[in-house]
């Protein structure tokens, strides 16, 4: 047997975990400005998260109607959003309903701002194998849940979409 390639999965260091707390650590600093100073110019925010994580708080007949992942947007139609180590709270209007929801970092597979075509990828801190949809960067994101006010904007290019496979070990070409 030859000797194994230098990567990543090699690493006696968790160099993939690091990178993607560090990744999630944006998404935490752009919620966090925008509790603190609210969303500015045309700045909005998709984010999809796990339901199924056992840290998202969310009424029973939206985790009834979204039993595994949803699409959220944070642009004109929320309240009282909060976020501190743990994750965020937010309060959104369904079908003119108000839903308070929140959401752990750990549970956001995605997190896209449209109006500068930026987007993360994660995988979601499950127990269970991750089984979300993994889309490619030049298809839009999730739909967003109806009654969050929203819907997608198709741009003219794709979004620039941070995913951590490009730092994952690839089996080399034959």
């Amino acid at each position: 047997m030859g000797a194994e390639e230098p990567g990543l999965g090699n690493s006696l260091l968790p160099y993939e975990t690091w990178i993607e707390e560090s990744l999630r650590h944006v998404v935490r600093a752009a919620l966090t400005a925008v509790a603190r100073d609210g969303l500015p110019g045309d700045h909005h925010f998709y984010l999809t998260f796990r339901t199924d994580h056992p840290e998202v708080e969310l009424p029973a007949r939206l985790r009834a109607q979204y039993p595994h992942e949803m699409t959220i947007v944070l642009q004109h139609q929320f309240d009282a959003l909060e976020t501190d180590t743990d994750g965020f709270s937010v309060t959104l209007y369904f079908g003119g309903v108000p839903a308070r929801l929140r959401i752990a970092w750990g549970a956001i597979t995605q997190f896209t701002d449209p109006s500068v075509r930026f987007g993360l990828r994660f995988k979601a801190a499950l127990d269970q194998p991750d089984t979300v949809n993994q889309t490619s960067v030049d298809e839009t994101p999730n739909q967003p849940a109806p009654a969050a006010g929203q819907t997608a904007q198709q741009a003219d290019r794709p979004a620039h979409v941070v995913s951590l496979d490009a730092f994952r070990k690839r089996p080399p070409k034959p």
